[in-house]
């Protein structure tokens, strides 16, 4: 294996030099390992080097799949749809159908979940036709992860146990515990807390071991949600706050977001209300910067707990004697 270092300076020079073939196979193996490793800033520089060489399509789909993570879906869609009228152009079906894919989780991001299961379901008989094992699951995970938003843990269940099954076949650890966390989340909406903990637990140490940076922050924070619907706030708190610097390391603006609304809420129930105050402050911001439709909402619960720490340090009047 090529170590990273040397890849970075071949990509640099290819770049430098103008050599469009040799920057674009560098990049992608690159980026390739870059997203692996969940270093987005990093995949963003190396694929607006390569783009400065002309079109690529693997290029605007790391470059989508980074901006998406870092917290701008929009620009990420612009990148996608780029890209698929370059493979469609070209008729390169595997790309293809990553591309749908990707466009896809962009409009369930964005609360779209009709127009994610149009490009989900366009994916899926090119997966299949090209068999590309590793392209179906991802699919059909896809597909789950839709249903699932559309009210249909039935449904949900029923892909997402497809996809787990190809993805243990083939050896995809990354998959298999996205799916594993996938699987989780639908006993947990369905009200079975310790059924969803034996599926989360069970993808933690994959992604520990894989050095899934991102996937290990959902996992963390999804035990700290079951442990917090079974009435234990003092092990979710510790399973937030595992969660946090690992997002804010690789950039995941998003997930903490989601992360410090639940540390708030904790810190809140508890009556440390100062500590919900600062949290709520930095997700105001954080919604500011991603444009998050929820700022209005988590503005008015800021505050409110403002209000409650404000009623709390005022001196009370001491009761009248009767």
């Amino acid at each position: 294996m090529i170590p990273e270092e040397r890849l970075v300076e071949v990509h640099r020079l290819a770049v430098l030099g103008g050599e469009a073939d040799i920057a674009r196979d560098v990049g992608a193996r690159l980026t390739t390992g870059l997203l692996d490793l969940s270093r987005y800033r990093d995949v963003v520089s190396v694929s607006r080097a390569t783009l400065n060489l002309g079109d690529d399509a693997h290029a605007l789909n790391s470059l989508g799949l980074a901006t998406r993570i870092l917290g701008d879906p929009w620009t990420a869609l612009s990148h996608y749809q780029h890209a698929l009228s370059i493979v469609r152009d070209v008729g390169d079906r595997n790309g293809e159908a990553t591309t749908l894919n990707n466009i896809g989780i962009v409009y369930r991001r964005l609360g779209q979940p009709d127009q994610a299961l149009t490009h989900h379901q366009q994916a899926l008989p090119i997966v299949r036709d090209v068999g590309d094992r590793s392209g179906e699951a991802a699919t059909l995970n896809n597909i789950g992860s839709v249903y699932y938003e559309l009210g249909q843990p039935d449904h949900a269940l029923t892909y997402f146990q497809k996809a787990l099954a190809i993805r243990k076949e083939v050896g995809d650890r990354h998959g298999e515990a996205t799916t594993l966390n996938n699987i989780g989340g639908v006993y947990h909406g369905l009200g079975q807390p310790d059924q969803a903990l034996t599926y989360y637990q069970q993808a933690l140490p994959i992604v520990r071991d894989v050095g899934d940076r991102s996937g290990e922050a959902t996992t963390l924070n999804n035990i700290g949600l079951v442990y917090y619907a079974l009435g234990q706030p003092d092990q979710a708190l510790s399973y937030y706050q595992q969660a946090l610097p690992i997002l804010r390391d690789v950039g995941d603006r998003r997930g903490e977001a989601v992360t410090r609304f639940n540390i708030a809420l904790i810190h809140r129930q508890s009556g440390r209300l100062a500590e919900a105050v600062t949290e709520l402050e930095t997700l105001v911001e954080l919604d500011r910067v991603t444009q998050h439709p929820d700022l209005e909402s988590h503005l008015a619960l800021l505050d409110d707990v403002h209000r409650e720490l404000e009623e709390s340090q005022s001196p009370r009047e001491p009761d009248e004697a009767e």
